[in-house]
C-alpha cells in the first residue's frame, strides 16, 4: 500500500471544512499536518512571502498578485467565504456626494488597497457606475501581502500620527470601507470606524449603497457574479510530482460541504456566519459552490477588477491561475 503525501496545510476552519480538518472526512492519498494560524491572514503572508506551506488557504486578489510575482503556487476552485459588497461602504454627509460619480475627487480609506473586499466594491463602482477610480485618493494603513507590489500612484499611506479613523473623523477622508476592509495596521486604535466597530447608524455616516441586499440580489441575477474570499492553493512542485493531489483535496471540500448544508441549524439557530450563508443562499441557491464552471462568471469578474485597479499588469486567462480539478 502506498505511504500517504505529507503535506503542511494552513486551512482556516469554518462549518463546511470542519469535517476536514477533524478527520472525519479523509483527504485520498494525504497524511495532512494542519499548521493552525491565527489570525489566517498571518498565513496568506506567510505563503507570499516564505512559501511556509504544501497547500495554503488565501485571499484571492492576494494570490493572483503574488503568482504574477513569481509565487510557486497555484490555486484550485475552492471558495471557504463568499459574501456581496454592495454593504459596508460609507461617506461623511457633508462630502458633498449626492451620486456615485460624486465620489470621484475624493478621499477614500481602506486597510490595504489589495485587500478582496475593496477591489470587489472598486470593481462595482467602476464597472457598475462608471466611477473613475483613479479620480479618488485611497488612502491606506497596512502593508500590502505582496511586498513588491507597486501600487498606483493614487493610492497613499495614512501618514505616521494618524489612522483612517481619525481622518474620517476629521473629515480629511470623505469615505471608507467599515469592517475588515477597514482595520488598521498592528498598533493603530482599535475602537472607532476603521475597526468596524462604529456602524452607520451608530455614526453620521451614510451608507453608500441603499437597499444592498436588493442591489446584489439584482446584480447578481443580471451577472451571475457571486464575490468569493478564501481561496486554496498548492505548491507548484506537489501539483507537479502529485498532480492528483488537485482532485483529491476537491473532492475532500466537496464531501465536507455537502455533509454541512445537508445538517445545516433550523433558521431559528442561525447566527454568525451560519446567518450570512442562508442569507446568500436565498440569493444564489448553492451558496458554497466549488469549480471553475459554476464560478466562472465571478473568476473573471475578479481577474478583470485586479487588473483595472492596476495591480494585474496584464489580462489572464482563467487557466492561469486555476487549476480544474474536475477535468
Amino acid at each position: 500500500m502506498a505511504v500517504p503525501l505529507r503535506l503542511k496545510m494552513a486551512l482556516g476552519t469554518f462549518g463546511h471544512t470542519a469535517e476536514i480538518k477533524n478527520g472525519n472526512i479523509p483527504i485520498e492519498g494525504v497524511d495532512p499536518e494542519f499548521i493552525t494560524v491565527d489570525p489566517q491572514i498571518a498565513a496568506y503572508r506567510r505563503m507570499v512571502r516564505n512559501v511556509e506551506f504544501d497547500v495554503c488557504e488565501i485571499a484571492p486578489s492576494t494570490y493572483m498578485i503574488a503568482r504574477e510575482h513569481g509565487a510557486p503556487f497555484k490555486a484550485l476552485p475552492i471558495f471557504v467565504s463568499r459574501n456581496f459588497h454592495h454593504s459596508g461602504f460609507v461617506y461623511r454627509p457633508d462630502a458633498g456626494i449626492n451620486q456615485p460619480k460624486d465620489l470621484e475627487g475624493k478621499n477614500a480609506g481602506v486597510r490595504a488597497y489589495s485587500v478582496t473586499t475593496g477591489i470587489w466594491t472598486r470593481g462595482v463602482l467602476q464597472n457598475e457606475y462608471g466611477i473613475d477610480i483613479s479620480k479618488i485618493t485611497w488612502w491606506v494603513d497596512d502593508e500590502e501581502h505582496v511586498t513588491t507590489l507597486k501600487l498606483p500612484p493614487y493610492v497613499k499611506h495614512v501618514p505616521e500620527g494618524k489612522s483612517l479613523v481619525s481622518m474620517m473623523a476629521a473629515g480629511e477622508l470623505q469615505a471608507g470601507f467599515t469592517g475588515p476592509a477597514g482595520l488598521g495596521r498592528t498598533g493603530a486604535p482599535k475602537e472607532g470606524w476603521a475597526a468596524g466597530a462604529v456602524k452607520p447608524a451608530e455614526t453620521n455616516y451614510v451608507t453608500f449603497f441603499k437597499d444592498s441586499r436588493k442591489l446584489e440580489a439584482e446584480w447578481y441575477g443580471r451577472t451571475k457574479i457571486y464575490p468569493f474570499h478564501g481561496t486554496i492553493v498548492v505548491k507548484d512542485s506537489v501539483l507537479k510530482e502529485h498532480p492528483w493531489v488537485a482532485q483529491s483535496l476537491f473532492k475532500a471540500y466537496t464531501e465536507a460541504k455537502q455533509r454541512y448544508l445537508k445538517n445545516f441549524p433550523p433558521p431559528g439557530e442561525l447566527k454568525g456566519k451560519e446567518k450570512l450563508l442562508a442569507e446568500m443562499a436565498t440569493i444564489v441557491g448553492d451558496p458554497l459552490p466549488y469549480g471553475i464552471k459554476a464560478n466562472l462568471p465571478s473568476i473573471e469578474a475578479l481577474m478583470k477588477y485586479v487588473q483595472q485597479q492596476g495591480m494585474l499588469t496584464r489580462n489572464y486567462q482563467v487557466s492561469d491561475f486555476f487549476v480544474d480539478p474536475e477535468v
